[in-house]
């Protein structure tokens, strides 16, 4: 496994992060037992770093698979709180949960401008305490704007920020993925700790896995990159794409057999453009949320790549 220093921080982080959003209630739904193996899998193959959001539910599947285990490992989590006060409360429920005294990296919850910054400003001042605190070694922002990177890269007192970055720029609400190249070398060269979210563009693009992988990995500025699984062959997958290996026979044989389903989360708004893009006219509008509404879907993310929500994933 290869290592990273999280820019001008003292964490070092593994350049796989297991995003663990895949294994929680909200998508795969693995059971805590499941889901605790699979992480602890991935500890065995040398990754330390976790990321997490207390949306995700899922602070149990990491304290269990944390237990006995001895290796440092770096846990980013994150919380849409505004208030000084809720911020406080989601950090403190996060440190009880994951039976840590110290959150490595604590950071708002997909951030857009820096207005929504503003508007977030009391839960941001609550982060700056708890690091001068030591309750948290690192304060974070995620997003899904090119425009935001541009602006935190500029910030003094944000260390890590968690953008989307994909071959496509697919969920990006702004710009494309040259656009945030461009940010992110500037967001590197200011010192922040860079890691990467949706490789694979919430699924979307896993019919080409192996070239939108290879795509972040190669990203000198990405110090890591948050890619989810359900199996453990799909980390062995991404093991060996890190490595520039050819991943074995048996674990593509089982990438083939995962099953998979599209998810349209309900902030849908149900604009159609999902319905006019979907080449096999599988999709359409019913009180005002898109549905798929016939079996066959390629899972080929064209719906993906036109909804300005990024409402459409594959799971």
């Amino acid at each position: 496994m290869q290592y990273q220093k999280l820019g001008s921080t003292e964490i070092n982080v593994s350049r796989i992060c297991f995003g663990s959003l895949t294994i929680s209630p909200l998508q795969a739904n693995l059971n805590e037992e499941e889901g605790a193996r699979l992480l602890r899998y991935a500890f065995e193959k040398g990754i330390n770093f976790i990321d997490t959001a207390k949306l995700y539910r899922n602070y149990n599947y990491i304290r269990r698979a944390l237990k006995g285990w001895h290796k440092p490992v770096v846990i980013a989590s994150k919380s849409y709180d505004y208030t000084y006060e809720g911020m406080k409360k989601s950090l403190d429920e996060a440190r009880l949960a994951l039976n840590r005294d110290i959150i490595d990296i604590f950071m708002l919850h997909e951030q857009e401008s820096d207005l929504t910054l503003k508007g977030h400003r009391p839960a941001l001042e609550y982060l700056i305490k708890a690091k001068s605190q030591g309750i948290i070694r690192a304060v974070g922002v995620s997003t899904h704007t090119v425009k935001l990177v541009d602006i935190l890269a500029e910030s003094s007192e944000i260390d890590v920020i968690h953008p989307i970055v994909n071959i496509k720029g697919l969920g990006l609400l702004d710009g494309n993925a040259d656009d945030m190249l461009m940010a992110l070398r500037k967001a590197h060269k200011n010192g922040k700790g860079i890691y990467g979210m949706k490789a694979l563009g919430g699924g979307n693009l896993v019919l080409q896995a192996r070239e939108a992988i290879e795509y972040v990995f190669s990203i000198k500025e990405l110090h890591s990159v948050a890619l989810g699984c359900r199996i453990k062959e799909e980390l062995d997958f991404n093991l060996a794409i890190l490595e520039k290996r050819e991943p074995e026979d048996a674990t593509k044989d089982a990438l083939v057999h995962v099953k998979r389903r599209l998810l349209i989360e309900e902030w849908c708004q149900g604009c159609g453009a999902c319905v006019d893009k979907c080449p096999g006219k599988l999709l359409r509008i019913e009180d005002g949320h898109a549905v798929l509404a016939s079996k066959g879907c390629l899972f080929c993310g064209y719906c993906a790549a036109v909804c300005p929500q990024f409402a459409i994933k594959v799971v």
